[in-house]
């Protein structure tokens, strides 16, 4: 399978980033992430891939709008100066760079609004798991007319008989979905699983139990009778989980601690399309399509993806438990 000419250039970058983020992990210096001011964290890693990526898709696709996690407001302020530094020695190491200026004109390059056509970035999703040395995914989609109608997820840390081999996967609308090794050679086609028996089922939930209801999610396994244990992973990891039919449903639950928390569209978009093209079903838990109009996705609830098969029984389960949601 090879991607498509227009996007080469694109694969290539993603691949440099890939590098970039691998490196920063293996390196990592704990001290050498900042807070946001939601209490976040972010890494030199995410600076460097937001940088990489927007510097490639503003020179092959000048008239499309970028919508990224990351900005430079740290970074511009002046008791981070050493991490700016170091975000600029880290992405050298893939791409020149003239001046700092240019660097930080990449990175806000992500700070572009949703429109017809646009890509969102989340450079680093799973930053906790990034720091943890875990799980973690560089996670690039491109929506168009209000649809996720290609994505690329690079995952490397994740497990392939039991080791973190690491993995690339791509879904284009209407082509289907691929998975590679991380030098992007021996692609294959990913379908979801065809498991219904719910007593079989994998559940795929978030690691940090702040970004969803952990008790919640454990209350409808049981109403399911789903015995196999749930898998707890950081990043939309999970989302190749079901894509590679590893797992049959991943349930994002709201966190009742954290009834303000919306959704954003670079954590899910580029998961979305790769499962909905190996054959799987991705809606909020209510099963309404999610919005992709909008960097916040505030006209959803949650997000449940699966193989498809199993989803209308998920959905019901959640109905029966959260009536008044």
């Amino acid at each position: 399978m090879m991607i498509i000419n227009e996007y080469e250039k694109i694969f290539h970058a993603l691949l440099s980033a890939g590098k970039v983020a691998s490196m920063v992990n293996r390196e990592l210096v704990s001290t050498e992430w900042i807070e946001k001011t939601d209490r976040s964290p972010v890494t030199i890693a995410d600076f460097a891939v937001q940088a990489i990526l927007c510097r490639a898709l503003q020179a092959q696709f000048p008239g499309d709008a970028i919508v990224a996690e990351e900005n430079t407001s740290l970074l511009r302020a002046g008791e981070n100066a050493v991490l700016l530094e170091r975000v600029m020695a880290v992405v050298e190491t893939e791409v020149p760079v003239v001046h700092t200026d240019e660097l930080l004109g990449w990175i806000d390059a992500g700070k572009g609004k949703p429109g017809t056509r646009f890509w969102t970035l989340d450079p680093i999703d799973g930053t906790k798991g990034f720091l943890r040395g875990q799980q973690y995914a560089i996670a690039l989609g491109l929506i168009e007319d209000g649809e996720p109608v290609m994505g690329f997820l690079l995952c490397p840390n994740y497990p392939i008989g039991g080791e973190r081999k690491g993995i690339i996967l791509y879904g284009r609308k209407g082509k289907g979905a691929f998975c590679s090794d991380l030098a992007g050679s021996n692609w294959q086609p990913v379908r979801v699983s065809r498991r219904t028996d719910t007593q079989g089922v994998r559940f795929a939930e978030s690691y940090e139990s702040g970004h969803s209801d952990h008790e919640g999610q454990a209350s409808v396994t049981r109403m399911l009778g789903i015995s196999t244990p749930s898998v707890r992973m950081d990043s939309q990891a999970k989302y190749a989980l079901i894509a590679r039919g590893e797992a049959e449903i991943y349930l994002r639950l709201k966190n009742p601690a954290s009834p303000d928390y919306v959704e954003n569209i670079w954590d899910h978009a580029a998961g979305a399309v790769i499962v909905e093209e190996a054959g799987g079903k991705v809606t909020d838990t209510r099963g309404m399509p999610l919005r992709w109009r909008e960097a916040q996705m505030r006209n959803n609830n949650g997000v449940l993806v699966t193989n498809g098969l199993v989803h209308e029984r998920v959905v019901e389960t959640v109905r029966r438990l959260y009536p008044s949601s």
